[in-house]
């Protein structure tokens, strides 16, 4: 008879009696859409980040691409983006008919690196998607001299950056757009959903009203569409299980961030291994997952595969987007247009991180892994 084996899992949210007591508080009240409930998490968010304005969406995804059309981007315009990151950071101005245009990244912080934005830069380009990647804040002040200079929009990808802080701000409260998202792996887990923080009343205004429809919301009868809008709506049910997720926000980044401490002092000494790019001080990391890249010589399909069958789940974070069967059918990218990130895609794994993993599988998950390496 097979003994079980152990299983811990690539991430998990952390929900308790706080997320239960205000999901049912809103399923009693009877407002489970465009409710107060979503106000007072707008508001959260807002205060949170340093923002005046927060405007709450059904998904990461969709705040970008809402910024994408109220940027007016479109047809005949480039976009500029990592290609290091998931496929939304793309996908957001696809949707407008933009052509998507990738710069490499910086080998020591896996986020896009300035100059090779600024050499990428075209008289088509209409704007840059800054991606925020595994929770390290971009580099947002050069990027933000360079679209003023240059006279672009800039639009910061942070769905993985909430609780992260750039020369001492938190992201979100630098100017430019953000946007964050709430998937069950986030630092902040509702199942679904996102949020836009913005300093332009004009942008919250047209965010609340794309987001519904194209509603108008000065004045006029309900159903008062004064231009084409998506079903981008948010739920109450959802901001419920936010408002308690951001009850705890920052012991959530403090435990992420010792986990991640735990795992570099159980990591030390195994060879064969980079760790993700460490907090300096201009950049604070929010901890999302816990990546690592292999040295070349080490076939990660077997470690990967000899890892779950310790029970040990794991995951290639993440594939290039310009490398990705849609980017190749559709826009030719191939191999060697972007070669650091390319070489990092190729040789990043993600260990299995939460909120709350135990000591214990830490401890299992780095033994295996070991045991896996020396094998």
């Amino acid at each position: 008879m097979k003994s079980a084996v152990r299983r811990i899992p690539l991430a998990k949210p952390w929900i308790d009696e706080r997320e239960e007591e205000l999901v049912l508080e809103v399923l009693r009240s009877g407002r489970l859409s465009l409710g107060p409930t979503i106000e007072r998490f707008e508001e959260m968010v807002a205060d949170r980040v340093g923002a005046p304005y927060a405007a709450s969406v059904s998904s990461g995804t969709a705040g970008l691409h809402l910024l994408v059309r109220i940027a007016g981007i479109g047809e005949g315009d480039e976009v500029i983006t990592s290609p290091l990151s998931f496929a939304a950071s793309a996908n957001c101005f696809l949707f407008e008919g933009a052509t998507p245009v990738f710069a490499d990244v910086d080998r020591r912080t896996w986020n896009m690196d300035p100059a090779a934005v600024e050499a990428a830069i075209t008289d088509r380009t209409k704007a840059i998607v800054a991606v925020d990647m595994f929770g390290y804040p971009c580099e947002l002040g050069p990027l933000m001299d360079l679209c003023e200079r240059r006279g672009l929009e800039l639009i910061e990808d942070s769905a993985e950056a909430l609780g992260a802080e750039y020369r001492g701000g938190a992201i979100g409260s630098h100017g430019p757009p953000a946007v964050f998202g709430f998937y069950p792996n986030k630092q902040v887990a509702t199942g679904e959903g996102g949020v836009v923080t913005t300093h332009s009343e004009e942008t919250w205004q047209l965010l609340r009203s794309l987001r519904n429809q194209g509603r108008s919301y000065e004045g006029g009868g309900w159903f008062n569409h004064v231009r084409l809008g998506f079903n981008y709506r948010w739920t109450d049910v959802q901001a419920a299980i936010g408002i308690a997720q951001f009850e705890k926000l920052d012991r959530i980044v403090k435990l992420r961030s010792a986990a991640a401490d735990r795992y570099a002092e159980l990591l030390a000494g195994i060879g064969g291994i980079e760790l993700a790019p460490a907090d300096d001080a201009e950049h604070r990391r929010s901890w999302f997952v816990y990546v690592l890249v292999l040295d070349p010589s080490i076939d990660r399909a077997r470690v990967m595969a000899d890892l779950r069958e310790r029970g040990v789940d794991c995951a290639e974070y993440v594939p290039c987007i310009h490398l990705q069967t849609y980017m190749r059918e559709a826009y030719g990218f191939r191999e060697g247009e972007c070669p650091i990130a390319e070489e990092l895609a190729s040789r990043t794994m993600a260990l299995p991180f939460f909120t709350t993993i135990e000591p214990e599988d830490q401890e299992y998950v780095v033994d295996a892994l070991r045991a896996s390496l020396e094998g």
